[in-house]
């Protein structure tokens, strides 16, 4: 039957305003309903596995797997988190009572460098050591005590990390048993073309992947290796600082360098050649080139991204949802590379536009 103009636009507004409501609820969660999509998007295909090898048997198969994903990533991202906050919390302590003190290790430098080079510095007025002391030293305590009040956060906020955690577990036990019915559902309900939602969900699910495989992989490595070589060289707190190399190498063009390069000519200035030596190759050869081997390979080439696309996206996506967005940020980048793809073809495609 024909529905009446106002019927329907009154249905489409009482829609609209439940569909607003139901994610403003939801909103207060979506860290933790993010992240089980996301799981849920990654594990899809070990669970078929395990729908495979005990068919007909749903829950026990979607247990499985959930079990497995705390043994592969929510357990490991724990135990880093832990030694992450003991290790800032020992940092900031150090630096409030001026036993590690960046600026003294900058005067170190200063005094080693060429003749040249410090006039140069002292024609740009940056050797008024005092003044770089006291505002290196200030930027230290700030950062540290960030990271600092972000673990005291974490202790204080137990409980509704507890409640988040819960929730992810859940929805994603359930995203694992049924979220084939589940898009199933909403590729019916959704008013698309069923060429462009075939699209958009394919690129949706393989940025997803792409994403988190590659650029958590990478980083993860990246880190893992930079947090080892700094503990054989006998630096001090090697997590926080592998962990910050691992999140600078998910920025395109910045890369975990702005961590070891520092330390590598702080060892050269001060007379640890060898050290200095270990230090800079290791991050050339070993580090530098982690990205080069394993981003190809897990990630692909289709969903290639310019770098400068990827970089916005995800210092944007960080800065609006915090640090989930270094994954929301390149999903929305591509999603909207993609619907401008499919609504103005490239030229010489011989397809027509879709009618707006």
């Amino acid at each position: 039957m024909t529905q009446h103009p106002l019927q329907h636009k009154a249905f489409l507004l009482l829609l609209a305003i439940v569909s607003v409501a139901f994610g403003a609820i939801l909103w207060q969660f979506h860290g933790a309903i993010f992240w089980g999509i996301v799981l849920a998007i990654l594990f899809t295909p070990l669970h078929r596995k395990m729908l495979q090898r005990m068919p007909r048997r749903e829950n026990l198969a979607a247990l499985c797997t959930l079990a497995l994903c705390m043994v592969m990533v929510i357990l490991p991202m724990t135990l880093i988190g832990v030694s992450l906050t003991q290790e800032a919390t020992a940092i900031y302590e150090r630096v409030k009572s001026g036993q590690l003190n960046f600026g003294a290790y900058v005067q170190q430098v200063v005094a080693a460098l060429p003749a040249w080079v410090t006039q140069l510095l002292e024609h740009l007025n940056l050797t008024t050591l005092a003044e770089l002391q006291q505002k290196l030293s200030s930027v230290a305590v700030q950062a540290s005590q960030f990271l600092a009040s972000q673990a005291v956060n974490i202790g204080q906020n137990t409980l509704e990390f507890l409640v988040g955690f819960g929730i992810m577990l859940y929805l994603l036990f359930f995203l694992l048993r049924d979220g084939r019915t589940l898009a199933l559902r909403i590729n019916h309900a959704t008013p698309l073309d069923n060429e462009h939602k075939r699209k958009l969900v394919s690129k949706f699910t393989t940025v997803i992947r792409a994403t988190v495989k590659g650029n958590i992989v990478v980083a993860a490595s990246q880190g893992a290796l930079g947090g080892l070589i700094f503990w054989i060289l006998g630096i001090q707190g090697p997590v926080l600082w592998g962990v910050l190399m691992a999140f600078l190498s998910l920025l395109p063009a910045v890369g975990a360098g702005l961590i070891w390069v520092p330390v590598a000519i702080y060892f050269l200035a001060t007379g640890a050649i060898w050290q200095s030596a270990v230090l800079t190759l290791f991050g050339v050869f070993v580090i530098g080139l982690v990205d080069n081997v394993l981003r190809p390979i897990l990630v692909g080439k289709d969903t290639k991204m310019p770098d400068y696309v990827v970089l916005i996206s995800t210092l944007g996506g960080m800065a609006l949802f915090g640090l989930t967005g270094f994954v929301i940020g390149p999903v929305i980048a591509a999603l909207f590379m993609a619907c401008w793809d499919l609504f103005a073809p490239a030229e010489g495609s011989g397809a027509p536009p879709p009618n707006p």
